[in-house]
């Protein structure tokens, strides 16, 4: 997942767009890059943050991009913002989801005359291609909703023209775009936290499909939201930042009641219970509230220049940064048993290899995992994050039990099945714990206190919006 950050003065809106930009670090990994409309042309950055943090790549550029409207972005796959210079003139755009039918919209492209000039991977990239897919419009709402019409996957956009930002959320209303206001100022975010410290307040949450424009005036709608509307349950449970809000749902909340569903029913016995830095702290809270267990830090994150394991596109990366981010207080550990409470599974490599290892070696007597979302078992259709089948640990479990892959894994989803104990147990045997528990979906959406309806839930079911 990307963040995206707009913002519109009748001054400079250089320190706000930089500030505000940089509150979404925690979304990429990749690239990140500023876009401002000055007197007379759109000035431009893009640094690659991997292994570095925003702030310090930008914090020459940005005093010197003079101007009142601008966008930012933090990116987890592709170099942005791209410029173009179109019938509609020149606009800046960048984009936060993922478009799964992208090669065969760009061999289209190809086709009409089209060429990119952006390649991210060895791949065109996505943000040009919605650039380029936007320009076939009448006029850049109606390119918008064109684009719309023909991806498969998801897109929540802001495009940086002369007469101000559009701001453009994903028909599905998979990922959110927060309108926030201040004196002469307006801002659009993926994340409400990013408004706080730079004191605006949240105005309107953009719906599904909707594309308004913000101007030194204020809020222009140009096109009305939709009635579906079907968020990614995995902000609250994983990746958004705690201080946020989403459909009137803060993240740290919601978290600490997915922590008390798990405590609910299980009869472990423990010293204390934690939380796997620093998405599943506000799950232990939750548990250890509702269990009485008493909530300790076993292990420490040592945060400065360590993003997230799950996020990096590469096993290397993520290797990394799961082995260095991590440190053990052995004189908590030794000879205790402990609730250790995560988001997820993932790919459960680095929580065998890494953080389990590290309890091991420091003397857990007992390690017993919470996870408070259901088993993985599909690929996200909708943003980089697993891209194949084969990396899921659940799948792995059940191509291990079943001894082949199989296209339908049904009979695994029921909680209930001696087929899905089954493939719980074989997780929790191969990274090594004690016991292990994952949250029932229901509690999971309970938890979250939007109906299911509202949610997408296509990673865990694999039944799409």
């Amino acid at each position: 997942m990307s963040g995206i950050f707009g913002v519109v003065s009748k001054n400079s809106c250089q320190e706000d767009l930089y500030y505000g930009t940089d509150y979404h670090s925690h979304l990429g990994t990749q690239f990140a890059g500023l876009a401002v409309f000055g007197q007379s042309e759109i000035s431009r950055k893009i640094h690659d943050i991997r292994g570095s943090q925003f702030k310090a790549k930008f914090y020459e550029d940005y005093k010197k991009m003079h101007g009142n409207i601008g966008i930012g972005v933090i990116s987890a796959h592709e170099e942005q913002p791209i410029i173009v210079h179109s019938k509609f003139g020149a606009f800046a755009i960048v984009v936060n989801g993922f478009i799964e039918n992208a090669q065969e919209l760009a061999a289209q492209l190809y086709k009409e005359g089209q060429s990119f000039s952006e390649v991210t991977n060895g791949t065109v990239n996505i943000t040009e291609l919605v650039a380029k897919l936007i320009i076939r419009g009448k006029n850049l709402v109606d390119g918008i909703e064109k684009m719309f019409s023909e991806i498969k996957g998801s897109c929540s956009l802001l495009l940086l023209a002369r007469e101000g930002i559009y701001a453009a959320r994903d028909r599905y209303g998979y990922s959110p775009l927060i309108i926030g206001q201040k004196e002469d100022s307006w801002a659009v975010t993926t994340e409400s936290s990013a408004f706080y410290n730079l004191g605006f307040k949240v105005k309107k949450e953009i719906q599904p499909g909707e594309i308004v424009v913000l101007d030194e005036k204020g809020l222009k709608s140009q096109c009305p939201g939709k009635k579906t509307n079907q968020i990614c349950s995995f902000l609250w449970v994983y990746t958004g930042f705690p201080a946020s809000s989403y459909d009137g749902i803060n993240v740290e909340m919601a978290r600490e009641r997915c922590g008390a569903c798990l405590a609910k029913g299980d009869d472990v016995k423990a010293d204390m219970v934690a939380g796997i830095p620093d998405s599943g702290t506000a799950h232990a809270i939750g548990y250890a509230i509702a269990s009485k267990i008493p909530f300790r830090r076993p292990l420490v994150k040592y945060t400065p220049g360590f993003d997230r394991s799950y996020t990096p596109a590469s096993q290397e990366r993520r290797d990394l940064v799961a082995r260095m981010k991590l440190i053990p207080i052995p004189e908590i550990i030794k000879n205790k048993k402990i609730v250790f409470c995560d988001d997820s599974i993932v790919r459960g490599t680095q929580l065998k290899n890494y953080t389990i290892q590290k309890l091991s070696d420091c003397g857990a007597k007992e390690i017993h995992l919470r996870i408070a979302c259901p088993p993985l078992m599909f690929p996200c259709k909708f943003n980089y994050s697993t891209r194949s089948i084969n990396e899921l640990a659940a799948r792995r479990a059940i191509r291990e039990i079943e001894g082949k892959d199989i296209k339908d894994p049904s009979a695994y989803l029921d909680e209930a099945s001696p087929k899905y104990k089954k493939m719980v147990d074989w997780i929790a045997k191969d990274i090594g714990i004690t016991t292990l528990k994952y949250q029932a979906l229901k509690d999971m959406v309970s938890a979250i206190d939007l109906p299911g309806s509202k949610l997408c839930m296509y990673c865990w079911t694999g039944r799409q919006p």
